[in-house]
């Protein structure tokens, strides 16, 4: 065998070496036992190495799946969709920084986005739109300038029939709530998977949710 057979057949066992499978065959019984080998390894047991995606500018991958579909490995993301469940809108958002994961605190160190993920976003969009609708300022932190006041979408004129329809609105946001919005940062999850569909989505916690995590963000400091 010449020098560029030997170094193919190198390359063949290392891609088989660092293959990843997915199949329960090599692994014992329940008993203890060591299962009998009777094939080899199939093409649907396949797995794949993890996109472990980081926050960074935007970066996907396409890569081609079984029956030739296609999944969309994002290397590199920075914003997605979120979504305010008790105001029933969504809007595309900055994502700042990974805060928990439950699995693995070294996922937070390296601001790994995975699904389950805790993270702070972006609260401006959420913050415009909910001055826009209830002309009420959210999340108020300091004192605001008169030019400050004049800008701010809560005071922005409106016609009287405007008026009429904001003052028949109803809303309440909870004071937990309410302080992240003054810091310019809400909590939420990313309930999507980023390594399979290239996207990074969730949704705000809040209520009994976002007690839980708080309480967990503030034993991991």
């Amino acid at each position: 065998m010449d020098a560029s057979g030997r170094l193919d057949a190198l390359c063949s066992e290392l891609i088989i070496g660092a293959a990843h499978f997915r199949d329960s065959r090599h692994k014992r019984s329940h008993t203890g036992a060591k299962r009998a080998h009777y094939r080899k390894k199939r093409k649907f047991e396949l797995g794949r190495q993890a996109a472990n995606t980081k926050l960074a500018p935007k970066r996907i991958h396409e890569v081609r799946v079984r029956g030739g579909n296609k999944k969309f490995r994002a290397m590199r993301l920075e914003s997605g969709n979120y979504s305010w469940g008790s105001e029933s809108i969504s809007r595309s958002t900055r994502i700042v920084a990974v805060v928990y994961n439950a699995s693995n605190n070294e996922l937070v160190r390296t601001n790994t986005l995975v699904k389950g993920a805790i993270v702070q976003i972006d609260a401006t969009p959420f913050r415009q739109w909910y001055e826009n609708r209830y002309a009420k300022v959210l999340g108020k932190k300091r004192q605001q300038t008169a030019t400050e006041e004049e800008k701010s979408d809560a005071n922005k004129p409106r016609s009287k029939h405007l008026l009429a329809k904001i003052a028949g609105r109803q809303s309440a946001v909870e004071p937990a709530l309410d302080s992240q919005f003054g810091s310019g940062r809400v909590y939420a999850i990313i309930t999507s998977r980023p390594g399979q569909s290239g996207r990074c989505d969730g949704y705000i916690l809040e209520g009994k949710e976002l007690d839980f995590y708080l309480r967990k963000i503030r034993s991991k400091k």
